[in-house]
Parts: structure tokens; sequence; C-alpha cells
């Protein structure tokens, strides 16, 4: 596969429309969540209401952490401009290597499914960049425990 300024401008898309889905999600649940303690009705059995609410406040603080976390990912993801060709591997460079492994240096998404390709969407922090930064086509590197050359860098 040859990676493109095109189809790293997609993939990037892609990974906004991911952590945007992702908050939605969240800010949803933690609704619901918080709706649940506010309807939950007294009983006669008091230590059943409270641990209603108390069930729902944690569920409801759960999904708020959730959803600070996605909306940092998506802050960092837009610290990206995915037009710009990167010469080394760094904070916004999408990376092919010799074993046909794809990394997209951006925010903690995950392995993404896109164009038929497993793509790794990673922050720089993450332990697997850390090998990487600032190496340049024809380096080697070990991804996985396993030995590969950066074949192309965009």
């Amino acid at each position: 596969m040859e990676i493109t300024i095109d189809f790293k401008t997609r993939i990037f898309e892609h990974c906004k429309s991911e952590v945007e889905k992702r908050i939605t999600s969240f800010t949803a649940a933690m609704i619901d969540a918080q709706e649940s303690a506010n309807s939950e009705d007294k009983s006669s059995a008091g230590d059943k209401y409270e641990t209603g609410r108390a069930m729902s406040q944690i569920a409801r603080d759960m999904n708020a952490k959730q959803l600070k976390a996605a909306k940092q990912d998506l802050s960092s993801l837009m610290l990206i401009n995915p037009s710009i060709v990167c010469t080394k591997v760094q904070k916004g460079a999408l990376v092919e290597t010799s074993n046909n492994q794809i990394v997209f240096i951006a925010t903690s998404i995950g392995v993404v499914d896109f164009d038929g390709y497993k793509i790794a969407v990673v922050s720089p922090a993450a332990p697997i960049v850390q090998g990487l930064l600032n190496k340049c086509v024809g380096d080697e590197v070990t991804i996985a425990q396993k030995e590969s050359t950066i074949k192309s860098i965009i």
C-alpha cells in the first residue's frame, strides 16, 4: 500500500468522527444515569433507595470520566493538521513499516478498521511510539517485539 496525504486526511476524519461518537455516547449515558438517580423512588426499605441512587451516581461518574477523556482525545486530535507531510516520526505522522503495520500518531483510540486496513491510532506518549519517535524512512524499528523498517511516513 502507498500511504498518501489523501489517505492520512481520510483516516484523520474517521478518527475525529469516532471520538465525536464516543462523546455523544458518554454524554447520553451520563445524562441517563443522572436521571435514573434523580427518579429513584424512595421505598420503605431505605437501604434499597440509597443503594440504587449510589449505583446511578457511580455510573454517572464513570461516564463523566470517560466523557472527559474523550474530549481530551478530541482536543489532542484537533491539534493535528493532516495535510502536513511529516519527514520523521512525530505527532501527526502516519507511519507504515515493512511488516505492513500502519501507525497514526494522534491520540489514544486504539486499532481502527479503515479501508480494509488495521491502523493503530495511538498517543505520542504510547510505549509503541517511544521506539519510533524521530525515526526516518529506512530506519530500523521494533514494534510489538518485531523488527521492521520504516517504509513511509506522511
